[in-house]
């Protein structure tokens, strides 16, 4: 059995244990400094990420300068606002950065999606 003193033992180390593990966290918090694409991807909106992403495959060493020039113009308010999916995608083809970015066009139907492929078939067969 265990004593009463072991237990009270236990819960103060426990109590230890949580504090260091808080005090931990908070360091870390501290310490992470965020990237220019971190800063980039907060601001991204409407499937901006997803040309972030593709233009990054595409173009890796051409999209980290990118990236840090965007992150430095939201740092410094020059951008404020959200930028979009394609407004990106505008601004890295001004640039001659050509990201192809797929595209599909669904239609929603008696509770579910349907491929504009699909559509036109059912239309054909139907008339």
């Amino acid at each position: 059995m265990m004593s009463e003193e072991d237990n009270e033992l236990r819960i103060l180390k426990a109590r230890r244990y949580a504090e260091l593990a808080k005090k931990l966290k908070v360091q870390t918090k501290v310490t992470k400094v965020k990237t220019p694409r971190d800063i980039l991807l907060e601001q991204l909106t409407d499937r901006g990420d997803e040309v972030l992403f593709k233009a990054e495959q595409s173009y890796p060493k051409e999209m980290q300068i990118v990236e840090e020039k965007l992150a430095e113009l939201i740092r410094t308010g020059e951008i404020n606002q959200k930028i979009k999916g394609g407004q990106l995608l505008q601004l890295l083809r001004m640039l001659g950065l050509n990201v192809a970015i797929e595209t599909k066009i669904e239609f929603y139907e008696d509770g579910e999606f349907i491929s504009f492929q699909d559509k036109v078939k059912k239309s054909i067969e139907k008339g």
